[in-house]
């Protein structure tokens, strides 16, 4: 993204504000238009003085007297619209950086696996927090100062050029040597400024992927390893910043220097130009203000300008971000299909990750409520995957899938998943209270449907033996709880959701034999008049289901009801037997 179209766009995010931006416009045109009175105004009270041993006192005064009032009037006006604009492009910065900070939000959790499995949470969460602070100094910086310079070149320059177009002239070399100095500059250092964001983003998701495994880092004495890591990624740092700072550096001297030459040069012409007559002192005088005041603008833009080249690569990642697209879009006219009846069918289903090979080939099966339906089989054969695209966390590639008849891509990602309930392999809880983790699972439930949920799946009890009961915050991922502990909420979240379609990925796997006996008992409740999934390891759980489908290279190789996939002596039968002879379930996929 170029340069001015990038911050073209960083202005096009105010959205509902533009038309405050406007405003602020004209009122930076008219702050201009104040500024530039007052070196005319000086210039004239020098004019007046160096005529006053010519004039009547009573003349002199009152024409002294009308350039004071005008003077007082100016300056007065000049600070109501600096407080008038600095005010309203603070509120106006602040309210946007936390409405882009909510819409990227937003956003980011919408997105599909597939980007998060390619993005870091800490470069994401880095993105969002160095970006949207970039968006608040930027637009508080352009509309509380910086746009009175940009508005000053069109108002000063030519004005000048009508009082004494000899000493404007110096003010348009001196402007056009700027701007000529900037843009070689900018040319010279952003795609450099680009690389060194880059490593900047390696250093966060470094950071967070260190932070996040830190018991693997202090098991595996990783330590000096992993702080060696991030120093090597903070020198790369360093030598792509400082060539950029360096180029910066010299754009300061020049600038300095071209204003000293610019003023002297003032001065010397404009003392030629009063010797010949084609310009008073008080022109002279003007010029030198026009001069100073033009240098100081530039000065600032010259800054801000460096600031935004060193800041354009982070916003432009939060650009990147925010346009990235959902890789299942949701249809226009998606349906929302309330509370579904809970028919599933798989027809023709073919998938294969984007350039990877094929992970399932024409699988087709359906499920109707009530019916339970096991998913076992080698890791790796497929199951997993077939119960995410039940989810729309992907599109199949072949056939489709269907809710009670409708084509999964026609309904609403809200309202399909609505309607699944999942209890994950893992459990998953947020770093909140308990009961806050409950009601995940349904926002309105009541306090009496959350502890019946928690006491059919075995959790009341040890909830509450909690330091603050159901109000005990769990930690990060749930740390402060034993990992049954962990899969008996996830249990009862599902059943506070109370969704007609159920996913069991593993749902007993980190529990004890007595607590399993009991919580399977609850699971058995909770899929009375369901329509239930079950992706399983241990074979022995899946004994009550009605159509077990065994997954072989990506196809259902065989299905059926346990005791007669038994008597097949097929593949079942062999995964039976391994887990026999075995003595112990096969490791997790």
């Amino acid at each position: 993204m170029g340069f001015v179209r990038l911050y073209g766009r960083v202005l096009w995010l105010l959205g509902a504000d533009r038309p405050m931006a406007w405003g602020l416009g004209v009122a930076a045109l008219a702050l201009a238009g104040l500024q530039f009175l007052e070196p005319v105004l000086f210039g004239r009270v020098v004019d007046l003085l160096s005529r006053s041993e010519r004039m009547p006192p009573a003349t002199l005064w009152q024409e002294a007297a009308q350039l004071l009032v005008v003077w007082g009037v100016v300056g007065l006006a000049s600070i109501a619209a600096n407080v008038a604009v600095g005010l309203f492009a603070d509120r106006m910065a602040h309210r946007n950086r936390l409405r882009v900070m909510h819409d990227y939000f937003q956003h980011v959790l919408a997105l599909p696996l597939s980007f998060h499995g390619d993005t870091q949470s800490g470069r994401l969460m880095k993105i969002m927090l160095v970006g949207t602070d970039n968006l608040f100094g930027l637009w508080l910086g352009f509309f509380r100062e910086h746009i009175i310079t940009f508005v000053s070149l069109l108002v000063l320059l030519p004005l000048t050029l009508v009082m004494n177009w000899r000493l404007g002239l110096l003010l348009v070399v001196l402007v056009v040597v700027f701007a000529i100095v900037a843009a070689l500059v900018i040319r010279r250092t952003q795609d450099a400024q680009s690389k060194v964001e880059s490593f900047h983003s390696r250093l966060a998701g470094n950071a967070q992927d260190a932070l996040s495994n830190v018991v693997v880092v202090q098991s595996f004495t990783r330590l000096s390893s992993e702080a060696r890591m991030f120093g090597d990624i903070v020198r790369q740092v360093l030598d792509h910043q400082f060539p950029v700072l360096n180029w910066w550096a010299i754009v300061a001297v020049l600038t300095r220097a071209a204003s000293t030459i610019c003023v002297i040069a003032i001065f010397v012409y404009g003392t030629v130009l009063h010797v010949r007559g084609q310009a008073t002192v008080g022109e002279i005088v003007s010029f030198m203000g026009f001069a100073t005041l033009l240098i100081g603008r530039m000065e600032s833009a010259v800054s801000f300008v460096s600031h935004m080249v060193f800041v354009a690569p982070r916003i432009a990642e939060l650009f990147d971000v925010l346009d990235a697209r959902s890789s299942v879009p949701e249809a226009p006219d998606a349906i929302d299909v309330g509370r579904a009846a809970g028919h599933v069918a798989f027809e023709g289903v073919g998938f294969a990750y984007p350039g990877g090979p094929r992970i399932l080939r024409d699988v087709s099966f359906s499920a109707v409520p009530g019916k339970t339906i096991a998913l076992v089989g080698q890791t790796g054969a497929g199951k997993s995957t077939a119960m995410a695209l039940l989810q729309r966390l992907w599109d199949p590639v072949d056939g489709r899938i269907t809710l009670d008849g409708h084509d999964l891509r026609q309904v609403s990602l809200e309202s399909l998943r609505r309607n699944i309930g999942v209890v994950f392999q893992e459990s998953m809880l947020f770093s909140r209270t308990i009961k806050e983790n409950l009601l995940v699972g349904r926002r309105d439930a009541t306090d009496e449907e959350i502890e019946a949920a928690c006491r059919q799946a075995e959790a009341h009890d040890f909830i509450i033996r909690q330091p603050q009961g159901y109000e005990t915050v769990v930690g990060e991922r749930g740390s402060n709880l034993s990992g049954g502990q962990r899969q008996r909420l996830a249990i009862a979240r599902a059943l506070i959701k109370d969704p007609p379609v159920l996913i069991l990925d593993e749902a007993t796997s980190a529990l004890d034999a007595a607590t399993e006996a009991r919580v399977q008992k609850a699971l058995g409740a909770l899929m009375a008049g369901r329509t239930t999934f079950i992706i399983a390891h241990r074979l022995s759980t899946v004994r009550e289901a009605d159509e077990i489908l065994v997954f072989d290279g990506g196809r259902i190789a065989e299905r059926g009801p346990f005791a007669d996939l038994v008597a097949l002596n097929g593949r079942f039968a062999e995964l039976v037997r391994t887990q026999l002879a075995g003595g112990a379930t096969p490791a997790p996929h």
